[in-house]
């Protein structure tokens, strides 16, 4: 028997393709809107639509299923979604005007843990912890306090495999307790075109992951305590072509004990602009790190390459040791550091960091490209070296730092989504080279 009224499963019927319904319709014997069951199988690749299917975001990514987009219209969300389900996309219409707000109350905007899933064109802004978050870290207690490092046990690495497979793109994220958009216990990912500002730790953080596979590349940073960071990630872990600009320290690599997998090791930082990090309108830094462009704390096997680092009060590149892990095997080469309180700084005891073709640079220990070249014989490790003496100013709420004005959107929304598989895909870091100036840096389209 037919009935003319919506039955439970119109939600369902409205995620179906048009043939789908049609055929189900012949199933039922029935010619008026009659829907099929809440269970009904479909097709990959539907579309649910929010507002219009469901009323918040949290509904539809429960609602949809492995390799579906859930389609946000423009509207304030006050809530937190959290997407478990493998390979969903979660895609704003309009990256400015779909905007999910924490009020300073909520936690964390959206958290992945689903292998595989998207989070693109929207806005994240005013939660506590962090704006989108992709972690292997499943319990929801954990997730609630933060987010990484001291929050987890930094040894347990077995209870909560890597999340596999994540991509950020054109995600506005501003004024955040945290981080930005966070990948901890996170790989095979890309985090691209999109602008992080506002933070009171970092804008964009990678961390606690070997092998990591993951890009970072072409974003734009600014006004965070730290722009870019990356602690205990490690091997095929990629940072090209951003701009990082006018927060407290640009970017940092670090080993540390307070996640897993240290020591860090082998990240690629080329094609960047890190200019100007400097900013009094920020949240302070944690360990009142201020005028620094690069800072390598205990990171091994990094290459740091055509880069341009300009105006950076205390120190444009800096190689130092933390309590533990002694930075070793780093090359630092064919960057233009200038205009820095000094350019390079060696402040580690290990012979194995080289310096080469950094045009032009003041240096400390003085003739650090002699003493720590790359390709040269060496007896020990030259003098520590010592950054300008600068006094940090006092830092401002992180709910107080400006918003940023209105970034790029995607030029099609309506596209089918493409879930995160098979991600980085092929990385050529030659493909970056030296920025002469900020706008030489491409914008991604």
């Amino acid at each position: 028997m037919c009935s003319s009224g919506p039955s439970a499963g119109s939600r369902a019927a409205r995620r179906l393709s048009a043939p789908a319904v049609a055929v189900a319709l012949a199933l039922t014997g029935c010619s008026g809107p009659e829907t099929t069951a809440p269970d009904a199988r479909h097709p990959p690749g539907s579309v649910l639509r929010v507002p219009q299917d469901y009323p918040t975001v949290q509904e539809a990514a429960d609602a949809a299923r492995e390799g579906e987009t859930v389609l946000i219209g423009p509207g304030t969300y006050r809530e937190s979604v959290r997407v478990t389900t493998p390979r969903v996309v979660l895609r704003g219409t309009d990256r400015n005007k779909v905007v999910l707000d924490g009020g300073v109350r909520l936690v964390n905007g959206i958290t992945v843990t689903g292998a595989g899933s998207v989070v693109e064109n929207l806005t994240v802004h005013r939660y506590l912890a962090n704006g989108v978050l992709f972690t292997g870290v499943t319990d929801e207690r954990l997730q609630q306090r933060g987010g990484g490092g001291s929050a987890y046990d930094p040894l347990d690495t077995e209870r909560f495999p890597a999340l596999r497979g994540f991509r950020a793109t054109a995600v506005t994220a501003y004024n955040n307790g945290l981080y930005g958009i966070y990948a901890f216990d996170a790989r095979d990912g890309v985090i691209e075109g999109s602008y992080a500002s506002g933070h009171a730790d970092s804008g964009i953080y990678v961390g606690q992951c070997k092998p990591c596979h993951t890009v970072v590349r072409g974003n734009t940073v600014e006004r965070n305590a730290v722009g870019v960071e990356l602690t205990n990630a490690s091997d095929r872990l990629f940072v090209l072509g951003n701009r990082v600009l006018r927060n407290r320290v640009g970017i940092t690599v670090n080993s540390n004990d307070l996640e897993a997998l240290a020591p860090q090791r082998g990240a690629v930082i080329a094609g960047n602009a890190v200019v100007d990090n400097n900013a009094a309108d920020t949240p302070e830094q944690a360990d009142g790190g201020y005028g620094i462009g690069i800072g390598i704390g205990g990171g091994t096997g990094n290459r740091v390459q055509r880069n341009l680092v300009r105006g950076n009060r205390a120190a444009g590149m800096l190689v130092t040791d933390p309590p533990g892990h002694p930075a070793s095997g780093n090359r630092i080469e064919d960057n233009r550091a200038t205009g820095n309180g000094t350019d390079l700084v060696l402040a580690s005891a290990d012979p194995g960091n080289c310096f080469r073709g950094n045009r032009p640079a003041t240096q400390s220990p003085d003739g650090l490209e002699g003493l720590a070249g790359c390709g040269t014989r060496r007896r020990g490790a030259p003098p520590e070296g010592r950054t300008a003496p600068v006094q940090a100013p006092p830092g401002i709420p992180f709910s107080q730092v400006p918003a940023p004005p209105a970034q790029p959107s995607l030029p099609d929304p309506a596209a089918p989504g493409r879930p995160a598989t098979g991600l980085p895909g092929t990385v050529t870091p030659a493909d970056y080279p030296l920025p002469e100036t900020v706008d030489a840096v491409p914008r991604p389209r």
